[in-house]
Order: C-alpha cells, then structure tokens, then sequence
C-alpha cells in the first residue's frame, strides 16, 4: 500500500478538483494508487449528481464559437446551467463551457443529444458534464443548442455584468456582402429577440392563431365589420415587425429596418440564433 501523503493528496485535488476530505477517503479506500481513487471519486461524483437532478438549474452561461467550415464558417453556442450565479462565474466553471464548446465544434453537435455524444476527454461530454456536478456540488446540465452556418458567422456575447460570463449569445450567418452589417444585426438579435428571420419562416399555425386574435379583438372592440379585414392585417403586420428579425425596427435608426440594412449592404441574412441563460425548457 502506497503512503498518502500530503504531496499525493494535492496532486489527486489538482487532477480531481475534488475536496480535501473526499480525496482522502478515495485514496484510503483505492489503499493509494492514484488512478483507482480518481474512478472512485468520479463514481461517488456521479452518485451525487444524480441526486441533484430534480434541482432547478436555472443559472449558467452560453459558450460560443466560430470556427472554419467546408463552405465558410459555422457557428456553435450551448447553454451550460448551474444552480447559482456564484458557481456560474467562477473561472473553474468558464473553463469547463470552452472545454464543452470545443468538444461541440469538434463533433458538429447541432441538438442536445448530440452534445452529450459528443466526445471528450472524459469519455463523452454528458461524463464531463456529470464530473462537473460533482466538481461543483450543484446540478449541472446542458440546456439550448444552436449552430448556425454560412459563409461568414458573427458572434456577439453579451454578459450581465463584469464579474459575469456571457448570458445572452446572438449568432447570425451571412453572406460576404451581408458581413458588414453582422455585428450590428448581432446586437439587435441580442436586445430585442426575435423569433424568426422572415416573414416566410413564421409558421402558418402561429399565423392564423394570430388572425383569429386579432379579429376576434376586433370585433369585441366593436369595430366595423367591413374594415375588420383591414384592422387585422395592420395588426398582423405589428406582429411580424415585432418578432421577424428583417422586419424589425432597426434600434439605432428607426427609421430604417433590418432588412434596409442588408439591402444597404448588398448583402442577405441566411440564418440567426439567441440563447439566453434560463430561457430554454425547464426540467
């Protein structure tokens, strides 16, 4: 049996991440070698977490990423949930985001299954993820994904507050032309949210809930019936300028559009993405 020393209990800390007390009792029980503890620290970590999955995770960050396509460059953000604020900041906790952003990028993961497959250095990102419940002592889990692609991909991060990692993440893919307006367009994705790109991408059964709405406030309003027609379209095209990226109001100008932007550039917008810490589905 290997002696435990002070010097062996730090490097097993440094590897692990794990407390003083946890490492001790993994060493004693793998009677010093170094490896069986660290499966014995994984495994009690693992246990442990599962006992924290009905905790809410609402905290967090979106990590992000750019990198180099087959056609252009493609774009990867994934929203990583902690209980508190105060493990989300915590340089431990950023460092572990572009661990699971680059495992992402590296396996092209588009969804939430496919980032738990994709994999790292702990086998798979749902083990690195699991390891970091226990590292954290909090339930920990991945939320939204997104990737968008094209032949240039703008990022922009936005955080909270200094101390804070990015919360908000606004991804747009472009065209060459439509590059130069990107960062712009990221900022007004990030601040005034949009659901959908064009009015062609918003889905016919939204659409016609919104009709039905909007008619039928109409007629409760006492309105005409012969001009309801006319109100609803107004109120239909309300809508669209509210949650279609290219029909909103450009917020540093409005007396422009998104879409005047582009058509200013000569460029198009092919595809957006907003992740928000604590706005996907709830467990």
């Amino acid at each position: 049996m290997a002696k435990i020393t002070a010097a062996l209990i730090k490097e097993l800390r440094d590897q692990t991440g794990a407390g003083m007390m946890d490492v001790k009792k993994a060493l004693t029980e793998a009677e010093g070698d170094m490896a069986r503890a660290k499966e014995i620290i994984r495994a009690t970590g693992i246990q442990a977490a599962g006992a924290r999955e009905g905790r809410k995770a609402q905290e967090g960050l979106i990590a992000s990423t750019v990198i180099e396509g087959g056609q252009g460059q493609i774009g990867y953000a994934v929203e990583l949930n902690s209980e508190t604020d105060f493990v989300a900041k915590t340089p431990q906790f950023v460092e572990f985001g572009q661990e699971v952003i680059d495992d992402v990028a590296k396996a092209d993961a588009s969804n939430a299954e496919q980032v738990d497959a994709a994999p790292s250095k702990s086998g798979t990102v749902k083990e690195t993820v699991e390891e970091a419940g226990a590292l954290f002592h909090e339930h920990v889990k991945v939320g939204q994904v997104a990737r968008v692609e094209g032949p240039r991909v703008e990022i922009y991060a936005h955080r909270k507050s200094v101390e804070m990692p990015p919360s908000i993440v606004a991804m747009i893919a472009t065209d060459e032309a439509g590059a130069q307006v990107a960062h712009e367009v990221a900022l007004q994705i990030s601040a005034m949210s949009p659901k959908w790109l064009s009015r062609e991408d918003v889905p016919a059964d939204v659409v016609e809930s919104e009709r039905r709405v909007a008619t039928e406030k109409s007629q409760a309003e006492g309105k005409p019936e012969k001009i309801i027609p006319k109100i609803v379209e107004g109120r239909l095209n309300a809508f669209f300028k509210e949650t279609v990226l290219l029909e909103q109001q450009y917020v540093k100008d409005t007396s422009k559009t998104i879409g005047d932007l582009f058509k200013q550039a000569g460029g198009k917008a092919l595809a957006f993405a907003r992740l928000e810490v604590g706005k996907g589905d709830e467990e």
